[in-house]
């Protein structure tokens, strides 16, 4: 179950990055007389490096407008500049775009022509980083695979906006200004293969709505939850790393099992307000709780399983995997008690 987790997310973090070596080789020994045309096709205010004819660089340029973007254009970077519309006009012959990064401009929702985006029929990247959205733009292209959208002001999401969207892994709607209202049950409908979902630094009070089951990670940090719901994470039961990070957290606001996941192996709980250590599963690898409120700690009673039990099977059985434990920031006083390393065999830090 691990590897397999660890291959998906590797997959995910390296997608970009083995495109861009893939269309490298092919191009690196294109015949150096193609160059010319290459470079006469490039817009002025831009770079079309000959070796990488695939790709245009537009990107801290001071554009206002998209230039007309060349039929044989598969990744387009439009990065750090003033550009307020997408209108349909400079992709007109752009049929063959797999990645736009329109990151740090001063794009609008009215500032988006009717459409535009979806027409982008092989689109599969689009990052929208910083800039001033008001909600997520529709509609989308339907092959899309991630979509990035931090750090704008959006807090609308039209319904059925996602629907269409098989084939999203991530979406990364982080540092917006998103409350529960914005999260209905059906907001993630049709989202059957996301991995990854970052809605941290919102405005939200409660854990959100049908989470999409085959998410890996989820990331709530920075908002202002206080309760998880009872089974919450039978729902999505791929869950491998959760962050709730700088939240309201309390003890009353966790079910007794609440966390007692088998599926999750990273918990970051740092920065809320426990007393105690919630119970967890032996398959949990990392532990944060730093910076909460607890005062002492009692390895008979977190142990995921009877410390007699443990010694009996010794590291043939199902022994606890927790290999990292971070504790600092809450009233605890060193040493470490004895029963935490005897319950955990395969700690390798521990932050106190």
């Amino acid at each position: 179950m691990t590897l397999k987790v660890y291959t998906s997310l590797l997959l995910l973090c390296l997608v970009s990055s083995v495109w861009t070596r893939t269309v490298r080789q092919v191009y690196d020994e294109l015949d150096p007389e193609h160059w010319s045309h290459y470079t006469s096709e490039c817009p002025r205010e831009c770079f079309c490096p000959p070796s990488f004819p695939n790709a245009l660089y537009c990107d801290n340029k001071g554009l206002k407008e998209i230039p007309a973007i060349p039929a044989r254009i598969w990744y387009l970077y439009l990065q750090n500049n003033q550009i307020e519309s997408i209108s349909e006009k400079p992709f007109a012959n752009a049929t063959h775009l797999r990645w736009i990064n329109l990151n740090k401009n001063k794009i609008t929702n009215s500032g988006i022509e009717s459409g535009v985006l979806s027409k982008l029929k092989k689109l599969l990247y689009l990052f929208l980083e910083d800039n001033e959205l008001e909600e997520v733009p529709a509609p989308l292209p339907v092959g899309l695979e991630q979509l990035r959208l931090a750090r704008n002001k959006i807090s609308r999401i039209p319904e059925g906006v996602f629907s269409n969207l098989e084939n999203l892994t991530m979406l990364d709607l982080h540092q917006n200004s998103l409350l529960d209202s914005a999260l209905q049950s059906d907001t993630f409908q049709g989202l059957n293969n996301l991995m990854q979902l970052n809605i941290a630094k919102n405005s939200l009070k409660k854990m959100p709505l049908s989470i999409p089951a085959n998410t890996l990670q989820l990331f709530l940090d920075n908002n202002s939850i206080e309760v998880i719901p009872e089974n919450y994470f039978s729902a999505i039961p791929k869950v491998t790393f959760l962050r709730l990070n700088y939240n309201k957290l309390s003890d009353d606001g966790i079910p007794p099992n609440g966390f007692n996941v088998t599926s999750i192996l990273d918990l970051q709980l740092s920065h809320n307000q426990l007393t105690k250590i919630p119970p967890i599963n032996a398959h949990l690898e990392h532990l944060h709780l730093d910076h909460n409120r607890i005062k002492s700690v009692n390895g008979s009673q977190i142990c995921p399983v009877s410390i007699a039990v443990e010694d009996d099977y010794g590291f043939h059985g199902n022994i606890p995997r927790l290999r990292y434990l971070r504790l600092d920031g809450n009233e605890i006083q060193p040493p470490i008690p004895l029963d935490i390393m005897i319950c955990f065999r395969l700690l390798q830090a521990v932050v106190i």
